[in-house]
Protein backbone atom coordinates (compact mmCIF):
# COMPACT_ATOMS: atom_id res chain seq x y z
CA UNK A 1 0.00 0.00 0.00
CA UNK A 2 1.13 3.72 -0.90
CA UNK A 3 1.39 5.07 2.18
CA UNK A 4 -0.55 8.59 2.77
CA UNK A 5 0.76 11.90 1.69
CA UNK A 6 0.99 14.87 3.81
CA UNK A 7 -1.37 17.93 2.53
CA UNK A 8 2.12 19.80 2.15
CA UNK A 9 3.57 17.03 -0.19
CA UNK A 10 0.01 16.90 -1.88
CA UNK A 11 0.02 20.84 -2.32
CA UNK A 12 3.93 20.53 -3.80
CA UNK A 13 3.08 17.42 -6.41
CA UNK A 14 0.10 19.76 -7.37
CA UNK A 15 2.15 23.00 -7.48
CA UNK A 16 4.86 21.29 -9.45
CA UNK A 17 6.86 22.62 -12.79
CA UNK A 18 4.38 23.30 -15.68
CA UNK A 19 6.67 21.18 -17.65
CA UNK A 20 5.52 18.10 -15.63
CA UNK A 21 3.56 15.49 -17.52
CA UNK A 22 0.07 14.96 -16.59
CA UNK A 23 -1.02 12.30 -13.69
CA UNK A 24 -1.94 8.79 -14.98
CA UNK A 25 -5.45 8.31 -13.26
CA UNK A 26 -4.59 5.94 -10.64
CA UNK A 27 -0.46 7.08 -10.42
CA UNK A 28 -0.11 7.55 -6.39
CA UNK A 29 0.46 11.24 -6.51
CA UNK A 30 -3.09 11.42 -8.07
CA UNK A 31 -4.24 8.68 -5.38
CA UNK A 32 -3.12 10.74 -2.89
CA UNK A 33 -5.18 13.94 -3.99
CA UNK A 34 -8.43 12.59 -4.11
CA UNK A 35 -8.05 10.50 -0.85
CA UNK A 36 -7.34 14.27 0.22
CA UNK A 37 -10.26 15.80 -1.23
CA UNK A 38 -12.64 13.27 0.42
CA UNK A 39 -14.86 14.80 2.58
CA UNK A 40 -13.74 18.68 1.39
CA UNK A 41 -16.58 21.10 0.51
CA UNK A 42 -15.55 23.43 -2.88
CA UNK A 43 -17.19 26.42 -3.10
CA UNK A 44 -17.02 26.75 -6.84
CA UNK A 45 -17.79 30.88 -7.47
CA UNK A 46 -19.61 30.46 -10.99
CA UNK A 47 -22.20 32.37 -12.94
CA UNK A 48 -25.25 32.24 -11.68
CA UNK A 49 -27.66 34.18 -14.37
CA UNK A 50 -28.71 30.70 -16.84
CA UNK A 51 -30.77 28.10 -15.04
CA UNK A 52 -29.34 25.58 -17.46
CA UNK A 53 -26.16 26.53 -16.91
CA UNK A 54 -27.05 26.00 -13.14
CA UNK A 55 -28.42 22.81 -13.25
CA UNK A 56 -25.42 21.43 -14.98
CA UNK A 57 -23.37 22.69 -12.56
CA UNK A 58 -25.50 20.83 -9.91
CA UNK A 59 -25.54 17.47 -11.69
CA UNK A 60 -21.75 17.56 -11.50
CA UNK A 61 -22.02 18.52 -8.49
CA UNK A 62 -23.81 15.37 -7.56
CA UNK A 63 -22.12 12.98 -9.31
CA UNK A 64 -18.53 14.42 -7.90
CA UNK A 65 -20.27 13.90 -4.71
CA UNK A 66 -21.32 10.84 -5.47
CA UNK A 67 -18.00 9.29 -6.87
CA UNK A 68 -15.27 10.93 -5.21
CA UNK A 69 -16.81 12.40 -1.97
CA UNK A 70 -16.26 16.01 -2.92
CA UNK A 71 -19.23 18.21 -2.06
CA UNK A 72 -19.65 21.11 -4.36
CA UNK A 73 -21.77 24.28 -3.38
CA UNK A 74 -22.08 26.66 -6.45
CA UNK A 75 -21.85 30.23 -5.17
CA UNK A 76 -23.65 32.27 -7.86
CA UNK A 77 -21.84 35.45 -9.25
CA UNK A 78 -22.76 37.97 -11.15
CA UNK A 79 -19.12 39.94 -11.80
CA UNK A 80 -16.15 37.35 -11.18
CA UNK A 81 -14.18 40.61 -10.54
CA UNK A 82 -16.07 40.62 -7.69
CA UNK A 83 -14.96 37.01 -6.90
CA UNK A 84 -11.44 38.74 -7.75
CA UNK A 85 -11.68 41.05 -5.03
CA UNK A 86 -13.01 39.07 -2.48
CA UNK A 87 -9.05 36.96 -2.79
CA UNK A 88 -7.17 40.17 -3.23
CA UNK A 89 -8.43 41.31 0.06
CA UNK A 90 -8.56 38.00 2.08
CA UNK A 91 -4.72 37.41 0.90
CA UNK A 92 -3.45 40.83 1.88
CA UNK A 93 -5.38 39.70 5.27
CA UNK A 94 -3.21 36.71 5.46
CA UNK A 95 -6.36 34.66 5.34
CA UNK A 96 -4.93 31.51 3.89
CA UNK A 97 -7.72 29.16 4.24
CA UNK A 98 -9.98 31.39 1.98
CA UNK A 99 -14.18 31.29 0.88
CA UNK A 100 -13.33 30.68 -2.87
CA UNK A 101 -11.86 26.87 -3.75
CA UNK A 102 -12.41 27.52 -7.89
CA UNK A 103 -13.72 30.32 -9.92
CA UNK A 104 -15.33 30.01 -13.50
CA UNK A 105 -13.04 33.11 -14.93
CA UNK A 106 -10.93 34.16 -18.20
CA UNK A 107 -10.07 37.12 -19.66
CA UNK A 108 -8.95 40.13 -17.78
CA UNK A 109 -9.85 38.49 -14.43
CA UNK A 110 -7.32 35.74 -14.89
CA UNK A 111 -4.66 38.33 -15.78
CA UNK A 112 -5.40 40.19 -12.78
CA UNK A 113 -5.20 37.22 -10.59
CA UNK A 114 -2.38 35.72 -12.25
CA UNK A 115 0.11 39.06 -12.22
CA UNK A 116 -1.02 39.37 -8.45
CA UNK A 117 -0.27 35.96 -7.51
CA UNK A 118 -3.62 34.56 -6.50
CA UNK A 119 -3.62 31.91 -8.42
CA UNK A 120 -2.57 28.44 -6.78
CA UNK A 121 -1.08 25.58 -9.17
CA UNK A 122 0.33 25.45 -12.05
CA UNK A 123 -2.20 22.25 -11.57
CA UNK A 124 -4.43 22.24 -14.79
CA UNK A 125 -1.86 20.36 -17.39
CA UNK A 126 -1.71 17.58 -14.76
CA UNK A 127 -4.77 16.34 -14.45
CA UNK A 128 -5.62 13.12 -15.52
CA UNK A 129 -8.51 14.13 -18.19
CA UNK A 130 -6.26 16.84 -19.53
CA UNK A 131 -4.32 14.41 -22.09
CA UNK A 132 -7.48 14.71 -24.19
CA UNK A 133 -7.69 18.52 -23.99
CA UNK A 134 -7.55 19.92 -27.74
CA UNK A 135 -4.19 22.08 -27.47
CA UNK A 136 -3.56 22.16 -30.85
CA UNK A 137 -6.84 22.76 -32.46
CA UNK A 138 -7.86 24.88 -30.15
CA UNK A 139 -4.70 26.81 -29.02
CA UNK A 140 -6.69 29.43 -26.39
CA UNK A 141 -6.41 26.13 -24.65
CA UNK A 142 -3.17 27.56 -23.49
CA UNK A 143 -3.58 31.19 -23.91
CA UNK A 144 -6.20 33.35 -22.38
CA UNK A 145 -6.29 37.15 -23.82
CA UNK A 146 -3.10 36.65 -25.27
CA UNK A 147 -1.64 35.80 -21.97
CA UNK A 148 0.21 32.20 -21.31
CA UNK A 149 -2.22 30.21 -19.20
CA UNK A 150 0.96 28.07 -17.89
CA UNK A 151 -1.04 25.83 -15.82
CA UNK A 152 -2.97 28.27 -13.48
CA UNK A 153 -6.50 27.49 -14.84
CA UNK A 154 -8.33 24.60 -16.18
CA UNK A 155 -10.03 24.68 -19.69
CA UNK A 156 -13.70 24.06 -19.38
CA UNK A 157 -15.59 25.05 -22.72
CA UNK A 158 -14.84 27.06 -25.50
CA UNK A 159 -16.74 30.48 -26.97
CA UNK A 160 -16.70 32.72 -30.16
CA UNK A 161 -18.55 35.57 -31.18
CA UNK A 162 -21.00 34.59 -33.33
CA UNK A 163 -24.22 36.44 -34.66
CA UNK A 164 -27.89 35.69 -35.10
CA UNK A 165 -30.61 36.54 -37.99
CA UNK A 166 -33.85 34.87 -38.82
CA UNK A 167 -33.27 33.58 -42.43
CA UNK A 168 -36.94 35.18 -43.67
CA UNK A 169 -36.46 38.71 -42.84
CA UNK A 170 -32.59 38.82 -43.34
CA UNK A 171 -31.68 35.89 -45.89
CA UNK A 172 -28.32 37.48 -46.98
CA UNK A 173 -26.83 38.76 -43.55
CA UNK A 174 -23.54 40.81 -43.01
CA UNK A 175 -20.48 38.36 -43.07
CA UNK A 176 -17.78 40.81 -43.03
CA UNK A 177 -16.92 44.52 -41.52
CA UNK A 178 -18.05 46.08 -44.36
CA UNK A 179 -21.33 44.40 -45.33
CA UNK A 180 -22.47 45.00 -41.42
CA UNK A 181 -21.94 48.83 -42.26
CA UNK A 182 -23.59 48.64 -45.48
CA UNK A 183 -25.99 46.56 -43.99
CA UNK A 184 -26.90 49.18 -40.88
CA UNK A 185 -27.15 51.51 -43.39
CA UNK A 186 -29.51 50.13 -45.62
CA UNK A 187 -31.28 48.83 -42.19
CA UNK A 188 -31.75 52.33 -39.87
CA UNK A 189 -32.72 51.16 -36.17
CA UNK A 190 -32.26 47.47 -37.05
CA UNK A 191 -28.46 47.14 -35.92
CA UNK A 192 -27.13 47.76 -32.37
CA UNK A 193 -24.80 46.18 -29.24
CA UNK A 194 -24.56 46.00 -26.08
CA UNK A 195 -23.48 48.92 -24.29
CA UNK A 196 -20.07 48.46 -22.73
CA UNK A 197 -18.42 47.40 -20.49
CA UNK A 198 -20.94 44.37 -20.78
CA UNK A 199 -19.04 41.46 -21.82
CA UNK A 200 -20.53 41.07 -25.30
CA UNK A 201 -20.75 44.66 -25.89
CA UNK A 202 -16.93 45.11 -25.23
CA UNK A 203 -16.08 41.84 -27.18
CA UNK A 204 -17.81 43.36 -30.29
CA UNK A 205 -15.49 46.48 -29.84
CA UNK A 206 -12.62 44.36 -30.04
CA UNK A 207 -13.40 42.50 -32.94
CA UNK A 208 -14.32 46.05 -34.35
CA UNK A 209 -11.03 47.23 -33.31
CA UNK A 210 -9.37 44.37 -35.24
CA UNK A 211 -11.10 44.18 -38.56
CA UNK A 212 -10.88 47.92 -38.59
CA UNK A 213 -7.23 48.08 -38.18
CA UNK A 214 -4.26 47.23 -41.01
CA UNK A 215 -1.78 46.17 -38.15
CA UNK A 216 -3.15 43.56 -35.64
CA UNK A 217 0.24 42.50 -34.25
CA UNK A 218 0.37 45.85 -31.50
CA UNK A 219 -3.24 44.37 -29.82
CA UNK A 220 -1.72 40.85 -28.56
CA UNK A 221 0.64 43.10 -26.61
CA UNK A 222 0.20 45.24 -23.34
CA UNK A 223 -0.99 48.45 -24.71
CA UNK A 224 1.06 51.31 -24.39
CA UNK A 225 -1.23 54.22 -23.68
CA UNK A 226 1.09 56.79 -25.12
CA UNK A 227 0.09 55.64 -28.51
CA UNK A 228 -3.30 53.92 -27.70
CA UNK A 229 -5.32 57.01 -29.57
CA UNK A 230 -3.48 56.50 -32.60
CA UNK A 231 -3.55 52.70 -32.56
CA UNK A 232 -7.53 52.91 -32.05
CA UNK A 233 -8.34 55.83 -34.30
CA UNK A 234 -9.33 53.49 -37.20
CA UNK A 235 -11.79 51.90 -34.38
CA UNK A 236 -13.45 55.29 -33.26
CA UNK A 237 -13.86 56.10 -37.20
CA UNK A 238 -15.64 53.14 -37.69
CA UNK A 239 -17.76 53.55 -34.64
CA UNK A 240 -18.26 57.39 -36.06
CA UNK A 241 -19.83 56.28 -39.20
CA UNK A 242 -21.48 53.23 -37.97
CA UNK A 243 -23.47 54.79 -34.88
CA UNK A 244 -26.11 57.06 -36.64
CA UNK A 245 -27.89 53.92 -38.58
CA UNK A 246 -28.11 52.30 -35.28
CA UNK A 247 -31.08 51.24 -32.88
CA UNK A 248 -32.08 54.72 -31.27
CA UNK A 249 -29.10 56.31 -33.68
CA UNK A 250 -26.93 55.02 -31.49
CA UNK A 251 -27.54 57.02 -28.65
CA UNK A 252 -29.22 54.07 -26.33
CA UNK A 253 -27.54 50.23 -26.62
CA UNK A 254 -29.12 47.17 -24.84
CA UNK A 255 -27.72 46.05 -21.45
CA UNK A 256 -26.83 42.82 -22.67
CA UNK A 257 -27.25 40.26 -25.28
CA UNK A 258 -30.24 38.63 -23.90
CA UNK A 259 -31.83 41.88 -24.43
CA UNK A 260 -30.74 41.49 -28.05
CA UNK A 261 -31.75 38.27 -28.87
CA UNK A 262 -35.52 38.89 -27.48
CA UNK A 263 -35.63 42.47 -29.67
CA UNK A 264 -34.42 39.94 -32.47
CA UNK A 265 -37.49 37.60 -31.70
CA UNK A 266 -39.63 40.11 -31.31
CA UNK A 267 -38.55 41.61 -34.66
CA UNK A 268 -37.03 44.76 -33.36
CA UNK A 269 -33.50 43.95 -34.44
CA UNK A 270 -32.50 42.42 -37.38
CA UNK A 271 -29.03 40.51 -36.05
CA UNK A 272 -28.19 39.70 -32.38
CA UNK A 273 -25.09 38.09 -31.02
CA UNK A 274 -23.76 35.72 -28.54
CA UNK A 275 -20.41 34.27 -27.47
CA UNK A 276 -21.76 30.97 -27.77
CA UNK A 277 -21.86 29.19 -31.04
CA UNK A 278 -24.92 26.80 -30.30
CA UNK A 279 -26.88 29.71 -28.13
CA UNK A 280 -29.44 30.63 -31.06
CA UNK A 281 -29.65 26.44 -31.31
CA UNK A 282 -30.22 26.35 -27.52
CA UNK A 283 -33.04 29.03 -27.86
CA UNK A 284 -35.00 27.20 -30.40
CA UNK A 285 -35.06 24.56 -29.14
CA UNK A 286 -36.52 26.33 -25.87
CA UNK A 287 -39.33 27.73 -28.29
CA UNK A 288 -37.68 30.99 -27.18
CA UNK A 289 -36.59 31.81 -30.87
CA UNK A 290 -37.92 30.67 -34.30
CA UNK A 291 -36.61 27.99 -36.06
CA UNK A 292 -35.89 29.90 -39.21
CA UNK A 293 -32.84 31.84 -37.24
CA UNK A 294 -29.27 31.28 -38.07
CA UNK A 295 -26.00 31.32 -36.89
CA UNK A 296 -22.74 32.76 -38.75
CA UNK A 297 -19.73 34.32 -37.82
CA UNK A 298 -17.90 36.59 -40.24
CA UNK A 299 -15.86 35.00 -42.87
CA UNK A 300 -12.89 35.40 -42.21
CA UNK A 301 -13.16 35.04 -38.43
CA UNK A 302 -14.35 36.10 -35.11
CA UNK A 303 -13.08 36.20 -31.68
CA UNK A 304 -12.65 33.31 -29.69
CA UNK A 305 -11.84 32.28 -26.72
CA UNK A 306 -11.87 29.52 -24.10
CA UNK A 307 -13.23 29.69 -20.62
CA UNK A 308 -11.58 28.40 -17.67
CA UNK A 309 -11.63 27.45 -14.15
CA UNK A 310 -8.98 28.24 -11.70
CA UNK A 311 -8.20 27.84 -8.05
CA UNK A 312 -7.14 30.81 -5.78
CA UNK A 313 -3.89 30.36 -3.89
CA UNK A 314 -5.36 30.56 -0.55
CA UNK A 315 -8.54 28.27 -1.61
CA UNK A 316 -9.54 25.90 1.49
CA UNK A 317 -9.72 22.61 -0.34
CA UNK A 318 -7.38 22.98 -3.35
CA UNK A 319 -7.68 19.08 -3.64
CA UNK A 320 -11.10 18.80 -4.07
CA UNK A 321 -11.05 21.58 -6.71
CA UNK A 322 -8.60 20.04 -8.45
CA UNK A 323 -10.64 16.79 -8.80
CA UNK A 324 -13.69 18.63 -9.46
CA UNK A 325 -11.88 20.63 -12.47
CA UNK A 326 -10.37 16.81 -13.30
CA UNK A 327 -14.27 16.00 -13.62
CA UNK A 328 -15.37 18.37 -15.64
CA UNK A 329 -12.77 17.88 -18.23
CA UNK A 330 -14.24 14.21 -18.60
CA UNK A 331 -15.38 13.07 -21.58
CA UNK A 332 -18.83 12.09 -19.78
CA UNK A 333 -19.13 15.90 -18.60
CA UNK A 334 -18.03 17.39 -21.69
CA UNK A 335 -20.54 15.71 -23.65
CA UNK A 336 -23.20 16.14 -21.78
CA UNK A 337 -22.07 19.71 -21.72
CA UNK A 338 -22.41 20.43 -25.42
CA UNK A 339 -25.27 18.83 -25.42
CA UNK A 340 -28.10 21.56 -26.55
CA UNK A 341 -30.76 20.27 -24.41
CA UNK A 342 -28.37 20.76 -21.51
CA UNK A 343 -26.77 23.43 -22.06
CA UNK A 344 -25.13 23.47 -25.90
CA UNK A 345 -21.31 24.54 -25.00
CA UNK A 346 -19.12 23.59 -27.07
CA UNK A 347 -16.18 21.24 -25.78
CA UNK A 348 -11.89 22.17 -25.27
CA UNK A 349 -11.20 18.10 -26.03
CA UNK A 350 -9.72 16.48 -29.20
CA UNK A 351 -12.71 14.11 -30.37
CA UNK A 352 -10.12 12.08 -32.15
CA UNK A 353 -8.22 11.54 -28.61
CA UNK A 354 -11.50 9.79 -27.27
CA UNK A 355 -11.87 6.01 -26.92
CA UNK A 356 -14.78 4.65 -29.54
CA UNK A 357 -17.22 4.97 -26.44
CA UNK A 358 -16.26 8.17 -25.55
CA UNK A 359 -16.66 9.96 -28.85
CA UNK A 360 -20.07 8.23 -29.19
CA UNK A 361 -21.29 10.69 -26.40
CA UNK A 362 -20.53 13.72 -28.86
CA UNK A 363 -22.44 12.16 -31.84
CA UNK A 364 -25.18 14.15 -32.89
CA UNK A 365 -27.11 15.75 -35.80
CA UNK A 366 -26.70 19.08 -36.15
CA UNK A 367 -29.62 21.29 -35.28
CA UNK A 368 -31.59 24.22 -35.92
CA UNK A 369 -29.96 27.03 -35.94
CA UNK A 370 -26.38 25.86 -35.32
CA UNK A 371 -23.31 27.12 -37.10
CA UNK A 372 -23.38 25.56 -40.18
CA UNK A 373 -19.50 26.36 -41.13
CA UNK A 374 -17.46 27.73 -38.48
CA UNK A 375 -15.05 30.37 -39.09
CA UNK A 376 -11.48 31.07 -38.03
CA UNK A 377 -11.62 32.09 -34.39
CA UNK A 378 -9.17 34.84 -33.86
CA UNK A 379 -7.47 35.39 -30.67
CA UNK A 380 -8.27 38.12 -28.15
CA UNK A 381 -6.59 40.52 -27.74
CA UNK A 382 -4.12 41.49 -24.78
CA UNK A 383 -5.98 41.59 -21.74
CA UNK A 384 -4.61 45.06 -21.12
CA UNK A 385 -6.54 46.88 -23.56
CA UNK A 386 -9.92 46.16 -22.25
CA UNK A 387 -10.06 48.74 -19.60
CA UNK A 388 -8.62 51.44 -21.48
CA UNK A 389 -11.15 50.82 -24.45
CA UNK A 390 -14.16 50.91 -22.20
CA UNK A 391 -12.99 54.28 -20.76
CA UNK A 392 -12.52 55.55 -23.97
CA UNK A 393 -15.89 54.19 -25.26
CA UNK A 394 -17.93 55.63 -22.12
CA UNK A 395 -16.28 59.36 -22.93
CA UNK A 396 -17.17 59.20 -26.44
CA UNK A 397 -20.79 57.47 -26.68
CA UNK A 398 -21.78 56.65 -22.93
CA UNK A 399 -22.94 59.79 -22.02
Amino acid sequence: MTPALSRRQVLALSGAAFATPAFAQNTPAWSAIETKAKGQTVYFNAWGGAENINAYIRWAATEVEKRFGVKVEHVKVTDTADVVKRVRSEKAAGKMAGTVDLVWINGENFLSMKREGLLFGPFAERLPAYAKVDVQGKPTTRMDFSEPVDGMEAPWGMAQLTFMADRKRTPKPPRSLAELQAFAKANPGRVTYPRPPNFHGTTFLKQLLLDSSEYRSAFYKPVVMESFAKATAPLWATLDQLHPHLWRAGKQFPQNAEAMRQMLADGELHLALTFNPNDAANEIAANRLADSVISYQFDSGTIGNTHFVAIPVNASAPEGAQVFANFLLSAEAQARKADIAIWGDPTVLALDKLSPPERARFAAKPLPGQVEKSAPAIPEPHGSWVDPLEKEWTRRYGA
